[in-house]
């Protein structure tokens, strides 16, 4: 399958006319089950891990990879199948979760800032300093744990904090930092399966709490959320993908696909040695011929 044809009905990189309902979270675009996916993903995978050891030798690029979804999307299941063949020695995989005592006494961009990619690495974020606009939006108690001045807690809140964003981001990309953003897209009727199918299988029993389910009452706020965060934040050199996510095996195509699309065109290679390197090199060669003998 012609890789661009298949990243390119996700990829959102102008939010002016973004709609979220113009995307079905059910499409496979032609594939029509985990089976016809495995051969494609297998072979992304493998190549995935080559221009990884690309990426970590030449020392240039930084790559930021977030994942952003409502519970039950498969976030965790994309990264783990998606990034299994990286070498962990140049991936960091950071969970965001509630902020702590220190980190709600810093700007809402702090946290993330502390664990950003360095050259020849990924970081992958597994929920962002988006969350600042989404379930922060959601629920006024979180914005009062900040303790920001009064003053600055207005009715532009919202759209100002889409433009710190933007402009971090774009400040990231001007520094060698590429930053692809996912959003896996989730129907309400496909997380309440998975939901009860984690109730009814004990060894699930964990990946549930009372309050996933209570966040499905205000799903329209969601959706409202992170379809204005997308609006806000969708640009060339900080694309957002809308990834469908009631079939995970066409998640995981989809996101290992825009990975690589993004890491081929960075045009990885190995640094070049010079010829006083190479003498060096042809010198350490005949003393370890020398050793054997």
């Amino acid at each position: 399958m012609n890789r661009e044809k298949l990243i390119k009905p996700f990829c959102v990189t102008r939010g002016k006319h973004f709609r979220l309902k113009d995307f079905d979270p059910a499409e496979t675009h032609g594939l029509k089950s985990d089976a016809d996916a495995a051969d494609l993903l297998a072979r992304g995978i493998k190549q995935m891990s080559e221009l990884q050891d690309r990426l970590y030798a030449q020392d240039r690029w930084a790559l930021l990879i977030m994942f952003q979804a409502m519970d039950a999307a498969g976030k965790d299941s994309a990264i783990k199948h998606v990034m299994s063949g990286v070498n962990p020695q140049g991936c960091e995989v950071y969970a965001f979760k509630q902020p702590s005592a220190e980190e709600l006494d810093h700007d809402f961009l702090w946290r993330a800032s502390k664990v950003l990619p360095r050259r020849g690495h990924i970081g992958i974020f597994n929920r962002s300093y988006y969350e600042e606009v989404l379930v922060v939006r959601i629920h006024d108690e979180l914005l009062r744990r900040q303790r920001l001045p009064d003053e600055l807690v207005g009715k532009r809140i919202w759209k100002e904090r889409f433009e710190d964003i933007a402009d971090f981001e774009r400040y990231l990309s001007r520094n060698g930092v590429v930053i692809r953003k996912f959003f896996l897209n989730v129907s309400k009727e496909e997380q309440k399966r998975r939901f009860i199918e984690r109730l009814k299988e004990p060894e699930k029993n964990w990946k549930l709490s009372l309050s996933d389910v209570a966040e499905r009452e205000r799903w329209e706020d969601y959706m409202t959320a992170y379809e204005e965060m997308i609006a806000h934040t969708a640009s060339e050199h900080a694309p957002w993908y809308v990834v469908p996510a009631d079939h995970k095996w066409f998640t995981r195509v989809v996101v290992a696909e825009a990975i690589l699309d993004t890491m081929e065109k960075l045009d990885l290679s190995y640094p070049k040695i010079e010829s006083s390197q190479r003498k060096e090199l042809k010198a350490a060669m005949a003393r370890l011929q020398r050793e054997r003998e």
